[in-house]
């Protein structure tokens, strides 16, 4: 053998355990949903956009992990407990409100970033919005406040509203504060609403049973990953019971709903991918205050108009960020 391939043996065999290392040390980052890929693809591209803005690109430096829970809340702590036991790098959770025990538990051990549509103060899982504290940080929409206004837009594009009904999910308790803050909203109004309840996908066709038996002129579906994971399920029953609805995601009128009205969730996790980024670099949740969006979409879709036989006042029109047609 010459000694010019000799040394180049030497020199690959020496790299090999090196590679080998650099690979074991790449950073994994762990990505927790309540909801599914199917549902959320324009999510993780987001989210996978901060990430390559801040240097770091799946499969080449850093590893992306992810766990669905696919609609069964239920899940999501083991499915954390799966991240903390695979000492992930960071962990990103979304869904946060259901799994806040479990986020708590991993923060311990590993710095977590998460998206909530509830006060992380309020909940807990924080010292403060400007300051997080401990190991936990990320961006919270805070619905609460949206669901008064979902009812004001309701009311404004059904203006013979009578009796509205509030879809939640009775398993996810952050939803208690937001229902009592829009009963306040309604009294105000003078507007009667009831709440109906759903867990499964299996419960919808009783919800709409009992909204048609009330004779409910008008429905608020509330922020839940069940819900968002079966949005076309419930945009179809809306339709065949002709129930006026508006939700909190621009995806539902994509697939024919109504109306929308909340914060931005592509850039809600964008956000999240921003965090995720700098804590990769090196900075600590406990110094990367807790954000809040600044931006809001109204979402119409005027072909579910027609179908109900509504008018949509021009004014509500003008306010739309997007009108599908």
């Amino acid at each position: 053998m010459r000694r010019r391939d000799f040394n180049r043996l030497l020199v690959g065999a020496a790299a090999m355990p090196l590679a080998a290392h650099a690979q074991q040390a790449m950073p994994t980052v762990g990505f927790l949903s309540g909801r599914s890929l199917a549902s959320d693809s324009e999510l993780v591209a987001a989210f996978r956009q901060a990430l390559n803005e801040a240097g770091y690109v799946s499969g080449q430096n850093v590893n992306l992990e992810f766990r669905w829970a696919d609609g069964r809340l239920d899940r999501l702590p083991a499915l954390a407990a799966e991240f903390v036991e695979r000492r992930v790098t960071v962990l990103f959770a979304g869904a946060a409100d259901v799994a806040a025990g479990a986020l708590r538990v991993a923060a311990a051990t590993v710095p977590v970033v998460f998206a909530t549509g509830s006060d992380p103060v309020e909940s807990g899982l924080i010292a403060s919005l400007n300051n997080p504290g401990g190991n936990l940080t990320g961006v919270t929409v805070i619905t609460n406040a949206l669901w008064p206004k979902r009812l004001e837009l309701l009311r404004e594009l059904v203006p013979t509203t009578g009796l509205v009904a509030i879809l939640t999910n009775p398993t996810n308790l952050n939803h208690l504060p937001a229902i009592r803050e829009l009963q306040t909203a309604a009294r105000r109004l003078a507007q009667d609403v009831f709440v109906v309840g759903a867990n499964v996908e299996a419960d919808f066709d009783t919800v709409f049973a009992t909204l048609a038996e009330k004779h409910a002129s008008g429905l608020i579906v509330s922020d839940d990953a069940l819900f968002a994971n079966r949005r076309q399920a419930l945009v179809a029953l809306a339709s065949r019971y002709a129930v006026p609805t508006i939700y909190g995601r621009r995806e539902f009128p994509a697939v024919g709903g109504l109306v929308s009205y909340g914060a931005s969730t592509p850039d809600q996790y964008y956000q999240s991918g921003v965090y995720v980024g700098r804590i990769l670099r090196g900075a600590r949740p406990a110094d990367l205050p807790f954000l809040q969006p600044t931006k809001f979409e109204l979402a119409l879709n005027l072909k579910a108009a027609k179908a109900l036989n509504l008018v949509v006042p021009p004014s509500l029109l003008a306010r739309a960020d997007e009108v599908i047609e």
